[in-house]
């Protein structure tokens, strides 16, 4: 958050990417970019990947940009006021770069892609010409393996947290997640009956053919405000997505 609004183009977009990697770098993660041109501007996908001599590829991602315009807030497109971004962006960041830290590579039975996605949220609204989900379609495309399986996290940092099903999610890898939420004791915030349908950065790979989840709490009421602000996500909050994801990576793989 310290790096400012992060939408593509800006110095703190630049800024935070340069972070992701100099992050996944010390942790002993293989780094690299990849990039491409969108709107005439470039954009930049993070991938770092670890166990990479093991056949089974799972890639765990989120999207690190944020929304240039806060469109949700009133008066925000004439005075052209971004959205801070700290839950619709650095919540998923945070889980993904702890993982990076914390995940017991020994453990986990297939080779790990942490994927930092680019242009997913200037789509639509008040951002003229620009789609939605354009470096997770970028990547998604130009794939040169089969993922086993492909988890998002956006928009997870929220206090009140509220995580249902996905409309667009793999039903049974869904049903996994979430059962392994339920046996850590999550069952309260991770609720299995689907409440919306998305458009989010699982849809490129599951169009592919790949079994893609997305963890993703739309309920979230400063969504594309000014609003999105770092008091409003909280720690336990991303503990209970990534632990999840941890416990399925490094246990139930393994059966």
């Amino acid at each position: 958050m310290a790096f400012g609004p992060r939408w593509p183009g800006s110095p703190g977009h630049e800024a935070v990417g340069n972070y992701i990697i100099g992050e996944l770098d010390a942790l002993g993660w293989t780094v690299s970019e990849q990039r491409f041109e969108y709107q005439g501007v470039e954009g930049l996908n993070i991938i770092a990947r670890a166990n990479e001599a093991l056949d089974d590829i799972y890639i765990i991602g989120a999207h690190y940009d944020t929304r240039r315009i806060a469109d949700q807030t009133p008066g925000a497109v004439e005075e052209q006021l971004h959205v801070p971004g700290a839950v619709d962006g650095a919540s998923g960041v945070a889980v993904l770069l702890e993982l990076a830290r914390t995940l017991d590579l020994e453990s986990t039975p297939g080779e790990i892609w942490l994927a930092f996605f680019d242009m997913e949220d200037n789509g639509g609204g008040a951002i003229a010409g620009w789609d939605w989900i354009v470096g997770s379609t970028y990547m998604a495309e130009n794939l040169e393996i089969e993922p086993q399986a492909m988890v998002l996290v956006d928009m997870i940092g929220d206090a009140d947290q509220q995580l249902y099903y996905e409309g667009n999610s793999d039903p049974a890898l869904r049903e996994e997640l979430w059962a392994i939420a339920a046996d850590l004791g999550y069952e309260d915030a991770f609720i299995p009956q689907i409440r919306y349908t998305m458009i989010d950065d699982h849809v490129p790979f599951a169009e592919q053919g790949i079994a893609a989840v997305d963890i993703i709490d739309f309920d979230y009421p400063y969504w594309h405000t000014v609003e999105d602000t770092a008091e409003k996500a909280s720690a336990e909050s991303l503990e209970r997505v990534g632990r999840t994801i941890e416990v399925w990576l490094e246990s139930e793989l393994n059966e």
